[in-house]
């Protein structure tokens, strides 16, 4: 299924599809579920524009390659280029916020960083970033105050909340546009909470992004 920016009734955002930035060890809890190494710098990766695919009515995994794992996330959709901008000057650029997950191939991953290799394939495979609609930033007038949960057949998987990052939005994007540069059409995702883990077939998921969104889909393979 191609992919298309679309908002939360279904219409067609008039932006190209670009590709993913995403940030990763962003709130504590989840880096401390993965045991994972830190460094004062921010861990900023990229997921190609054909990783992008609709959440709804469903998305495929990879059936093949180890367990694939949930990784909720606030997405923030770029309207105009941001390029070394301040923190001052990035809202200006966003045109909405939605959810996405930041799909994983945790083995894959695994055995990458163990021989010190990059590890995109893990991340960055066709349809790796199912993405819900976008909210429209006039309506969000606190984006660092938002919430949002996924529950996985009946039950709470993750609960984020958008005060606890590490780094903020305006921060996380200023520091990203000093590296690259963020086009109409990019996506921002914004780190992922405690409570990542494997998903399978048929599993049916509940994303949830208050007050705004709240969207139903389900695995297949």
């Amino acid at each position: 299924m191609s992919y298309q920016h679309v908002d939360v009734q279904g219409n067609s955002i008039d932006l190209p599809v670009g590709k993913v930035v995403c940030i990763g060890q962003n709130y504590l809890d989840h880096i401390q579920e993965m045991n994972s190494k830190t460094a004062p710098e921010a861990l900023f990766f990229i997921k190609p524009a054909t990783a992008l695919v609709p959440m709804t009515p469903s998305f495929v995994i990879p059936s093949s390659q180890g367990a694939v794992h949930n990784e909720t996330e606030i997405a923030v959709l770029i309207k105009s280029p941001l390029k070394k901008a301040s923190v001052d000057d990035v809202f200006a650029a966003v045109w909405g916020y939605g959810l996405a997950l930041d799909l994983t191939l945790r083995e894959v991953q695994a055995h990458l960083k163990q021989l010190g290799r990059p590890w995109e394939i893990a991340k960055g495979f066709d349809g790796a970033c199912p993405v819900t609609g976008f909210v429209p930033a006039e309506l969000v007038t606190s984006p660092q105050q938002l919430q949002f949960a996924l529950s996985v057949n009946g039950q709470s998987r993750q609960q984020g909340d958008a005060r606890l990052m590490i780094r903020g939005i305006a921060q996380m994007l200023s520091e990203m546009s000093q590296h690259f540069t963020l086009l109409p059409g990019d996506m921002v995702l914004t780190g992922t909470p405690a409570g990542v883990g494997p998903l399978q077939d048929q599993d049916k998921l509940e994303l949830t992004l208050l007050p705004w969104l709240q969207v139903q889909t389900a695995v297949t393979i």
